[in-house]
């Protein structure tokens, strides 16, 4: 089965499985030195582009992206060749956390936004719903000191105190670190879909077939969803997901000028 692999999907799993190790076993302080943080973050370095695709959060993290590269690796390298192919993995990865480092200062200066208004007029209300949409961060007895400032709003101590807690969210916004090579995977599937279109795969869960442009379509309605939706538990970066099909579409959109046929 091995011998089935291809010089840089080989490598590409090779590198990102010894990080892992490394990362996990003897050097956990790289984990948050090589991950990518908000721009403003004190943490953010210019290297972080590049090297945040090659940390994985856990075990499963890891396995779900090199799972991936190592199903649909192979045959697009063979295709492609193996400078294109690591040119969109590259690309794909670095483009992801570029764009997902806008989308978070978008975030980020949302957030600016609300803490600007409390500030000018301290209501119980907006204060409620900013926590609200926050809920992930805090425990349940946040919500006894929103009942207690609701009944006395003019009460500088609970003022100060609803101060404190916006300002923590903000700070932990900015230092919420993204790992992975979802980005990069993710426009390995589009380039995959996009040039073997018709190929049949067969799903896992559930146990199915299907075209390899149907799976591209659902993930990326699947992704579309998720940020629309944006649901607060949910610490999946799936705008970094987006950005990894959109940069692959477009790459492989430009490569198809210069050949005449595809799968």
């Amino acid at each position: 089965m091995f011998r089935s692999l291809t010089p840089i999907v080989k490598n590409l799993l090779l590198i990102n499985i010894g990080i892992f190790v490394i990362a996990a076993y003897f050097l956990p302080q790289l984990q948050s030195l090589f991950a990518l943080y908000y721009i403003n973050s004190d943490h953010f370095m210019p290297f972080q582009f590049l090297t945040y695709m090659f940390m994985h959060a856990d075990f499963w993290h890891l396995f779900s992206n090199m799972f991936g590269l190592f199903i649909f690796g192979p045959l697009l390298e063979q295709f492609l060749g193996p400078k294109k192919i690591l040119i969109l993995w590259m690309v794909c990865g670095i483009g992801s956390g570029v764009l997902y480092s806008g989308y978070t200062a978008f975030q980020i200066n949302q957030v600016d936004s609300k803490i600007e208004s409390f500030y000018n007029d301290p209501d119980p209300e907006n204060f409620n719903k900013f926590i609200t949409e926050n809920r992930q961060m805090f425990k349940p007895a946040v919500y006894d000191f929103i009942d207690a400032y609701s009944r006395d709003p003019k009460n500088k101590e609970y003022i100060a105190t609803a101060e404190k807690y916006m300002d923590y969210v903000r700070q932990s916004k900015t230092n919420v670190p993204m790992v992975g090579a979802s980005g990069a995977l993710f426009g390995i599937l589009v380039a995959f879909g996009m040039l073997f279109p018709n190929t049949q795969l067969f799903l896992l869960f559930p146990p199915m077939p299907i075209k390899a442009k149907y799976l591209v379509l659902f993930y990326g309605l699947y992704t579309v969803y998720n940020i629309i939706v944006n649901n607060p538990m949910d610490n999946v970066a799936h705008f970094a997901h987006l950005s990894g099909l959109i940069i692959g579409a477009i790459l492989v959109t430009f490569w198809k000028k210069n050949r005449t046929s595809f799968y």
